[in-house]
């Protein structure tokens, strides 16, 4: 059996990796003051129907359940959020800062940087529609990418204002219901050829020309980001931000402020994206409650493909592989021995020190082969000399003989090493 397109499995180094992105994930956002949710997998099709766009829509894996109700597996998370938020949001003060990481899917090709299931962090600041708060999120993101050994030479942020492009429609006498669609093209603007954008737009009565005029504008001629900067400024958050009005996002729900991450050299599709989406929880709740709204979410994917890219990213993340090995091997050399020696086994884990032995009576040598394919740091022998023993080291193999109270600093285990009872 081959597992499906777009899936992934994970075994222990793989598993190791995922864990040391989630771990910096949650430690990061917690530092900010992000507060930890999650919601269901399965969530209602018609939570989607609402305002995530046409595209997203034509990606759902949707079935009907057993009890023929129309579901599908959560293809992102800011739906059910704001949900949540809906029924709740009395409960909670403002401004509400959660995060969450969690499995998403979506049908639709697998590539590089794009599988059908994949995990986000997502980051979501509710009750807030100011440009401090904005300035929260985007401090967030790039705290976040660089908590991973990244630089400001390694990626940068795009931001833009979508209501810059309502403006610019209604300038030229387009409906606002028509904006949507009309995002839908710039949205597309670096990828498609300029032909096909040409004919696109033209069914606006618009032509390519003054749509580049448009994005060339200089940054000081575009209102709407002065405070925003401002807030920036304050961060020291400027060489990791550049505005971008190519930047729209392509879901239906944003509303103002719009952002994506990229890695400097552009060799990879976007980091991370977010942005305001101050109607979605009102229209989630029929308009029951009003809130604003802004966040983003950040894929592991294409965020394990750069650190696999950049050295320095890279090295970190092998040093937290290193870290996560297994501490300890007891090796009995002496069978007579193998009382004490499970009794240290669990002393040691009891303490935080991972620690592995052979279940069976083995040879030496081969208890040795087991130390290094677990890629144990430390290789303990329990044999005639006990109550001392030896300790090596598996990387240079240098041994010495130690007591048992003298462990806790070999070991560098906290609190210090205190024998068993019945050692």
């Amino acid at each position: 059996m081959q597992k499906l397109p777009g899936f992934r499995d994970f075994y222990p180094n793989e598993c190791t990796f995922r864990n040391y992105v989630f771990e910096t994930w949650r430690r990061v956002a917690r530092n900010y003051g992000f507060q930890e949710y999650d919601g269901p997998t399965l969530e209602p099709t018609d939570l989607y129907r609402k305002k995530s766009g046409e595209e997203l829509k034509t990606q759902l894996f949707r079935f009907d359940d057993p009890g023929e109700r129309d579901v599908c597996m959560r293809p992102e998370m800011t739906p059910t959020l704001a949900r949540l938020v809906a029924a709740r949001e009395r409960d909670f003060r403002k401004p509400i800062k959660w995060f969450s990481i969690a499995p998403f899917f979506r049908f639709e090709k697998a590539q590089r940087g794009r599988l059908r299931e994949f995990y986000q962090l997502n980051c979501d600041l509710i009750g807030d529609a100011s440009p401090a708060a904005d300035a929260e999120l985007l401090a967030l993101t790039v705290a976040l990418f660089r908590s991973f050994g990244l630089t400001q030479n390694d990626f940068y942020v795009r931001l833009n204002n979508r209501e810059l492009w309502a403006r610019f429609l209604a300038d030229r006498g387009m409906p606002a219901e028509r904006l949507p669609e009309f995002l839908a093209v710039i949205d597309k603007l670096e990828r498609d050829e300029e032909g096909t954008t040409s004919k696109k737009l033209g069914a606006f009565g618009l032509n390519l020309e003054e749509v580049k005029r448009f994005v060339a504008t200089p940054t000081d001629q575009l209102p709407g980001f002065e405070e925003l900067f401002r807030e920036l400024q304050l961060r020291e958050l400027e060489p990791f931000i550049e505005v971008d009005l190519t930047i729209v996002r392509g879901l239906d729900y944003y509303t103002g402020l719009v952002f994506e991450v990229f890695d400097r050299s552009r060799q990879n599709r976007a980091l991370a994206g977010g942005g305001r989406y101050d109607g979605l929880i009102k229209t989630i709740s029929d308009g029951d409650v009003d809130l604003p709204a802004a966040g983003f979410a950040i894929g592991d994917v294409v965020l394990g493909n750069l650190i696999e890219e950049v050295e320095h990213a890279r090295t970190r993340a092998e040093a937290y592989r290193r870290a996560a090995r297994l501490q300890a091997f007891v090796i009995v050399a002496a069978e007579e021995r193998r009382a004490e020696a499970l009794k240290l086994v669990e002393q040691l884990r009891s303490q935080g020190c991972a620690t592995d032995y052979s279940l069976h009576p083995m040879k030496v040598g081969k208890q040795f082969q087991l130390a290094e394919a677990a890629g144990a740091q430390y290789a303990l022998v329990v044999g005639q000399e006990w109550p001392s023993l030896k300790i090596k080291r598996l990387a240079d193999r240098v041994e010495e003989t130690v007591s048992l109270p003298e462990l806790s600093q070999k070991l560098g285990l906290t609190p210090p090493y205190v024998p068993h009872p019945y050692l």
